[in-house]
C-alpha cells in the first residue's frame, strides 16, 4: 500500500486509522477492566485505611492479590488517598507519559526525518493495536512504567550521559524483579559504575521499604517469593515463557523443573553470546533489547501483557528494515501476530502440534528476535559520544603521516499474577 504524500491525505488517513483503532479497542473481546490497578488500589486501601496486611488482601469475589515486593506497595501508598476511579485516571496519566517516553527513545530518527508527525501517529496508532500494550494500559499496569525506566538509562549510556544511569534501573528491580537482569547486563557491558547505582538505588528502596513495612517485608522475602502458586497457573495460556510451554505440554502433570533449568540455561547462553557481540559493537540498544527478550523468556510466568518488553527489538527490526526490506517484513509479520490475540484460540485446550505451535506463538517470536534480531551500531534515536570523550586532544603534527583512525560513534511479567485473563 501506497502511503498519502499529500499533508491533506495523510490527515485523513490517521482520522480514518484513528477511528479502527478506536473501533477495535472498544469492541476487542479480552479488555481487562483495570483489574490489577483494583489490586493495587484494594491492597494499598486495605493496608493503610483498615490495618489490614498487604499480602492478604485479595479482590473480593477472587483469589487474587498482591505480589509485588514491598517496595512496590510503599511506592503506591498515594493511591489510598484517591478513590477507585481517581486512581484509574491516574494510572491511565502515568502510562501515556511512560508510552511518550518510550516512543522518544525507540521512535528511528530516520523515520522522524522522512515521515514527521505522520510517522508518529502511524506508530502510536499501531502501538494502541499491540496486545501486550493495551493489556498493559487495560489491566491498569506497570509494564510501560517499568520499560520507560530502563530504556531511560539505556539512551543516558548510550548517549554519553551516564552519570546517572543506573537509577531507572534500581526502582524497576525495587519495584519488580524481573528488571534485576538489567544490572548483570551492565556487568556483561563493563559498566561498573552504573551496576553499581542501580544495585545500590534496589538495595535501598528494597530497605527503605523494610523500614516502612516490616511485617510485610518478612512475609515476602522468607515466604511469597518463593510460592509461584500465588501469581497463577503455569500452564494458563498467558505465560508465554520457557516455562508456560512445559507446563502446557506435562498438562495436567506439574512441568519439569531440570527441563526447565536446562532450557533457560541454553537460552542464558545464547543471550550472553549475543550480547556480549552487541556490546563489542557498541550497540547497547540492541543489548538492552536482547535483555528484555531473555527476561521474558526465563521468568517463570510471563503474561502476554509483560511483553513490552519486545519494543525495543521492533524498533531495531523497523530501523534496520527501513535499509533492508527482509527485516521489515519480519517486524510486520509478528507484529501482526502480536496484535492477533492469536494466542488465546488455545485457552481451554492447548494439546496436540496445533496446540503446541498455536498456544506458544508468542514465546517463537520472542526466540526468534533473540536468535536474529539484528545487532551492530543501531541508530534508534541515537546521539553520539561526546567528541571530547572520543577524540584525543590534537598533538603537533609528526614529520610523516599518522595512520588514520576510524572515528565510532556509539548508538546509544510477577512476576504478575493471573489477572482472570479470559476472552
Amino acid at each position: 500500500m501506497r502511503l498519502p504524500r499529500t499533508e491533506r491525505g495523510r490527515l485523513a488517513f490517521v482520522l480514518v486509522l484513528v477511528a479502527a483503532v478506536t473501533l477495535f479497542t472498544a469492541t476487542v473481546p479480552l479488555l481487562r477492566g483495570w483489574f490489577d490497578l483494583r489490586v493495587y488500589h484494594g491492597a494499598v486501601d486495605a493496608w493503610i485505611h483498615h490495618g489490614g496486611r498487604i499480602y492478604d488482601y485479595h479482590v473480593p469475589g477472587t483469589t487474587y492479590g498482591f505480589t509485588y515486593p514491598p517496595f512496590a506497595a510503599v511506592s503506591m501508598v498515594p493511591m489510598a488517598l484517591l478513590g477507585l476511579h481517581a486512581a484509574i485516571a491516574v494510572g491511565l496519566l502515568l502510562n501515556l507519559a511512560a508510552t511518550a517516553v518510550v516512543l522518544g527513545i525507540l521512535v528511528p530518527r530516520e523515520l522522524r526525518r522522512r515521515y514527521g508527525w505522520f510517522g508518529l501517529a502511524l506508530v502510536v496508532c499501531m502501538l494502541a493495536m499491540f496486545e501486550p500494550a493495551r493489556d498493559t494500559v487495560s489491566f491498569g499496569q506497570v509494564n510501560l512504567l517499568l520499560l520507560a525506566l530502563v530504556l531511560g538509562d539505556a539512551w543516558l549510556l548510550s548517549t554519553g550521559r551516564g552519570r546517572w544511569a543506573g537509577v531507572g534501573i534500581g526502582l524497576a528491580a525495587a519495584i519488580k524483579l524481573t528488571p534485576a537482569i538489567f544490572i548483570v547486563l551492565l556487568l556483561l557491558a563493563r559498566r561498573p559504575r552504573p551496576a553499581a547505582l542501580a544495585a545500590a538505588v534496589a538495595a535501598s528502596a528494597t530497605a527503605l521499604a523494610a523500614w516502612a513495612a516490616p511485617e510485610p517485608s518478612r512475609f515476602y522475602w522468607t515466604e511469597a517469593v518463593w510460592d509461584t502458586t500465588r501469581i497463577g497457573r503455569l500452564d494458563y495460556v498467558s505465560n508465554q515463557s520457557l516455562q508456560g510451554v512445559l507446563a502446557r505440554l506435562a498438562d495436567p502433570a506439574e512441568p519439569s523443573r531440570i527441563v526447565w533449568a536446562l532450557a533457560a540455561l541454553a537460552v542464558l547462553g545464547v543471550w550472553a553470546w549475543r550480547t556480549h557481540r552487541a556490546v563489542a559493537a557498541d550497540d547497547l540498544m540492541a543489548a538492552f533489547a536482547l535483555t528484555g527478550l531473555v527476561a521474558c523468556l526465563v521468568s517463570p510466568i510471563t503474561w502476554v501483557h509483560h511483553l513490552v518488553w519486545l519494543l525495543p527489538s521492533f524498533a531495531i527490526l523497523v530501523e534496520k528494515g527501513l535499509r533492508r526490506r527482509r527485516l521489515l517484513w519480519a517486524a510486520g509479520v509478528s507484529y501482526v501476530l502480536l496484535c492477533s490475540s492469536v494466542v488465546w484460540l488455545w485457552f481451554d485446550d492447548a494439546s496436540g502440534i496445533d496446540g503446541f505451535l498455536g498456544s506458544n506463538l508468542y514465546v517463537w517470536i520472542t526466540l526468534g528476535l533473540l536468535l536474529g534480531l539484528p545487532v551492530g551500531q543501531t541508530r534508534v534515536n541515537h546521539l553520539p559520544r561526546s567528541t571530547t570523550a572520543m577524540t584525543p586532544a590534537p598533538r603537533q603534527a609528526a614529520p610523516e603521516i599518522a595512520p588514520a583512525t576510524a572515528h565510532r560513534s556509539e548508538p546509544p511479567a510477577i512476576t504478575s499474577h493471573d489477572r482472570a485473563e479470559r476472552p
